[in-house]
């Protein structure tokens, strides 16, 4: 029988699984937000309206108004973007250079491999978060500088799971055979091994947006990431943070939000894992 892609097994396993399904649906949803908030928000994000601020939930006003009058739906929604860019690109960055040196690592061995793999643990020695201040350090404050040093800290990780995966694979059947047909190391590794070892990797890829998600909107609080008056869930926690006893509506819907989108990626990253290993299932069972 030919082999289901995990795309067609994570929406057949949605159909008897609630959480997932909700998880799919708030991914749609946040998808839909990023690519037309102009025709879906009711107010731009940057009209400020004094009369109307720290207004509380309403009809008008669905989650309230901020300290700018600003409808929080509507930043929320313009938010959406950022959100994206912000769990997609330092992801896929991350992974793109990541793999390839883990493959390089795991294949051709030798001196590449006790290279790379010293630098990824020195990497792998610091914290995330303080990996991530110190080059903002060096950087400087901002959004882009910000997703670079949140990107740079998430490289490790694919580096050592690429090459554990492998290791493994330069043993096998079809890659002696590929080697004895005079392919090159490159050839090998993107057309044999490559495509045997990304369905881990996607897994991973799923982990990582939440927790990206997460510390860029941290930096963001800090004052390192992005300034306002831009409608990032971070900056907007770290505004409404002063009017926490007045308008905790304020405070409570960006982080509500930012809990629901990391909420979804994890339980589809664990969707995922079980079917890329479905004995994980099982043993979590018993």
């Amino acid at each position: 029988m030919e082999r289901r892609s995990l795309v067609k097994q994570l929406f057949t396993t949605s159909k008897s699984d609630f959480s997932l399904l909700f998880s799919l649906i708030v991914i749609f949803i946040l998808i839909i937000f990023s690519i037309i908030p102009q025709y879906i928000a009711r107010y731009d994000y940057q009209n400020v309206n004094l009369s109307e601020r720290l207004n509380p939930p309403s009809w008008k006003y669905p989650l309230g108004t901020d300290f700018l009058g600003r409808d929080l739906v509507s930043m929320i929604i313009w938010g959406s973007r950022f959100a994206l860019i912000e769990m997609i690109w330092p992801t896929a960055v991350a992974a793109c250079i990541g793999v390839s040196l883990g493959l390089i690592a795991g294949y051709v061995g030798g001196i590449f491999d006790e290279v790379i793999m010293r630098v990824v643990d020195v990497l792998m020695s610091f914290p995330d978060l303080l990996l991530a201040l110190a080059i903002l350090t060096i950087l400087g404050p901002g959004l882009t500088n910000a997703i670079w040093s949140v990107t740079i800290g998430r490289i490790a990780s694919y580096v050592r799971l690429s090459r554990s995966l492998a290791l493994p694979m330069r043993e096998v059947g079809y890659v002696d055979y590929a080697k004895a047909l005079g392919a090159s190391n490159t050839r090998i590794m993107s057309r044999y091994i490559l495509p045997n070892i990304m369905a881990p990797i996607i897994v991973q890829m799923t982990f990582s947006m939440p927790s990206t998600l997460i510390a860029i909107a941290g930096l963001s609080f800090l004052g390192l990431g992005d300034r306002p008056p831009t409608a990032e869930w971070g900056v907007l926690l770290q505004q409404s943070r002063m009017y926490l006893v007045y308008a905790p509506w304020a405070v409570l819907v960006p982080g509500l939000i930012i809990f629901i989108v990391s909420f979804a990626f994890n339980n589809i990253g664990e969707a995922l894992r079980d079917i890329v290993d479905p004995r994980r299932k099982y043993f979590r069972l018993l």
